[in-house]
């Protein structure tokens, strides 16, 4: 009886409440919350839209991908919420952690990873393939912001030679994978993380020239990037048929879409539950959905960033600033590949493309800043 009334006491939501449940209710960002409720559930709806074909063609059962990610979902879930209560000084110990296992992991990618497609970019755990890049993007966000975070408040401390260190062991264990869309996006969010630190314009050109001599020598070595830049430039070079019947998916949905399950893409597009499920949601759907999505990704950005603006400690807006800046460039360039804006990277569309690793990952990711833009409990 005793135990019973403790957890209702526990449960209460009300602002009288000293609950751990009922501070993080009033103090986390609810409107936040709501739209990546919302994100979750149309991601949900394409899996269930855009997979069954796939797995068809794989010998699975139908719903395979369905139940799978339905599962994902839950446990994303549960840990968004679950890192969201988290205080400042735990995300940050969370993120150190997270960053040296994943690192740890990626330097055992090459050598006991699975190839997928002339890449070593997952391991297999307990029946399950974990992509360890995938959960070093949000730790090496808020590592980042601890270290120039640190730089700022000790003269001694050498934080723009740490982050560029840490930087190029990142980016060189990526190039080795091969992933460089991910290199690319870490890259840009860690230039946009020194720069909001303060970094002085003199660096910021010199890191720019470096950016713009990586891209090119990229080009010049990376076959693979050659052939999808090459691919993009010049579409009668190569291979783009998946671009080619996702194009055709968009201009097939219109305003409106086909319908639920009218959609005729998904039957042909090897990728119609990952890379390009934007293009299901174009055919079956229409650009209103297509809208609604964008908006959606535009609202969880500019929210968090609007609650951490006049932040005074310099760690919570660079950490937060980092992790919504690879939420939305992560959205942007995977919807651009849909359209034909950017050449194809191989990269999901947060919270609604299939992908157990990718989803977990961003939740991780999304809880952090769900925690770092928490108010302080009582204020209005």
């Amino acid at each position: 009886m005793r135990s019973a009334i403790m957890w209702g006491r526990c449960m209460r939501l009300d602002r009288t409440s000293n609950s751990v449940i009922a501070r993080w209710w009033w103090t986390v960002d609810r409107l936040n919350i709501s739209a990546i409720a919302i994100l979750v559930v149309i991601g949900a709806i394409l899996v269930a839209a855009g997979s069954p074909p796939v797995a068809k063609r794989l010998g699975l059962p139908d719903f395979y991908f369905v139940y799978r990610q339905v599962a994902f979902l839950m446990l994303a879930g549960v840990v968004m919420a679950l890192v969201s209560m988290l205080s400042s000084f735990q995300v940050r110990r969370l993120a150190i952690f997270g960053f040296v296992v994943s690192l740890a992991l990626m330097v055992l990618v090459p050598f006991i990873g699975i190839e997928t497609k002339g890449a070593h970019r997952w391991i297999a755990l307990g029946g399950f393939s974990v992509q360890p890049s995938e959960f070093m993007k949000p730790c090496f966000a808020v590592v980042m912001a601890a270290v120039c975070a640190e730089h700022s408040r000790r003269v001694d401390f050498p934080g723009y030679t740490v982050a560029i260190g840490l930087y190029m062991v990142v980016a060189i264990l990526l190039i080795i994978q091969p992933d460089f869309g991910m290199t690319l996006t870490v890259s840009a969010v860690w230039a946009i993380q020194l720069f909001l630190a303060g970094l002085p314009m003199l660096w910021v050109a010199m890191i720019g020239l470096a950016g713009m001599m990586g891209g090119v020598l990229a080009y010049m070595y990376l076959p693979h990037v050659t052939r999808r830049i090459d691919n993009f430039l010049d579409p009668s070079s190569g291979d783009n048929y998946q671009i080619s019947r996702s194009l055709e998916a968009f201009r097939s949905g219109g305003l409106f879409g086909q319908g639920p399950g009218e959609g005729e893409v998904k039957h042909t597009l090897p990728d119609s539950h990952t890379d390009f499920i934007f293009a299901v949601a174009g055919e079956e759907f229409g650009v209103v959905l297509c809208l609604l999505i964008l908006g959606l990704y535009a609202f969880i950005v500019l929210r968090g960033l609007s609650r951490v603006w006049r932040q005074n400690e310099l760690f919570v807006l660079l950490a937060v600033a980092g992790i919504l800046s690879q939420f939305g460039i992560q959205a942007i360039i995977n919807m651009g590949v849909a359209v034909n804006l950017f050449p194809a990277k191989g990269m999901t569309l947060p919270f609604v493309s299939y992908g157990g690793s990718s989803v977990v990952a961003i939740a991780i990711g999304i809880g952090m800043m769900l925690a770092l833009t928490r108010k302080k409990y009582g204020s209005t």
